[in-house]
């Protein structure tokens, strides 16, 4: 068995794809040999290199839209990276109900309507979905509950859409911890790298987006042929969140 991947005359989506982590997915996957599609609800300031279309994942018409247009163009779907998310910090007893709504919807409900509205074509070329979780599913996450909520039931989702799709199509998620992104230094007001959200993490450093892209590679290719149900993570070692600390400062008894 060769060890190079090579995803060429695969089809690829990746949802929320152009930007961050999923702009760095994308280009791995490019480089591996795939026509990649990426969508988000606007267009990128910058024309991506992939091809793009305007798509809210949280709306069933637009989703089938999308997903009709990539077959329509193509012919098939082989992969489906399942990127779109995020949220930004709050504080969980004051954020209001809409808000966790929305966390929810973007980070769990989106992602099982994208994997509903591409199996069919999946299904017809024995292909592969990719979701992207977050360590902060397995921790305490003060300020996201929501999200790391919702990104628990990513996991959850994973392992189940593996049974139920399987044998055609395999799923499997990737658990993402601090990364170099965009979306970082706009809510923390610093870079990954500057903010000290890295300390503790035993490689010293946060993850650049294509190397979580180098591990999607591998999950859509051949040599992943008998992986699913299964979370990996890219997380350096491990990442202790600065909050937890200050959590528990609150709960310390006095003295």
């Amino acid at each position: 068995m060769s060890v190079e991947i090579d995803l060429s005359g695969r089809v690829a989506l990746v949802t929320g794809g152009t930007r961050g982590i999923g702009a760095g997915i994308a280009a791995v996957l490019r480089r591996a040999g795939a026509r990649v599609w990426v969508c988000s609800r606007n267009p990128p300031e910058a024309p991506p290199e992939a091809e793009f279309r305007a798509a809210d994942v949280r709306d069933p018409d637009q989703v089938d839209e999308l997903i009709a247009a990539i077959v329509r163009a193509e012919g098939r779907l082989d992969v489906l990276v399942n990127n779109a998310g995020g949220a930004p910090p709050a504080d969980t007893a004051t954020a209001s109900p809409r808000f966790h709504a929305k966390v929810v919807e973007l980070n769990l409900l989106a992602p099982l309507l994208v994997s509903q509205r591409a199996w069919p074509a999946l299904r017809e070329t024995g292909g592969s979905i990719t979701m992207i979780s977050s360590v902060a599913a397995r921790r305490p996450a003060p300020t996201i509950a929501a999200y790391a909520a919702a990104k628990a039931g990513l996991e959850n989702l994973t392992r189940t859409l593996s049974l139920e799709f399987a044998p055609a199509v395999r799923v499997n998620a990737v658990a993402v911890g601090v990364a170099s992104t965009e979306n970082f230094a706009e809510h923390f007001g610093a870079t990954a790298r500057d903010s000290g959200f890295a300390e503790g993490i035993p490689l010293g450093r946060p993850a650049e987006p294509e190397e979580v892209g180098a591990l999607c590679a591998f999950l859509a290719s051949p040599l992943a042929g008998y992986l699913t149900g299964d979370v990996l993570s890219v997380h350096g070692g491990g990442e202790p969140h600065p909050n937890l600390a200050r959590l528990a400062e609150r709960f310390q008894a006095p003295g």
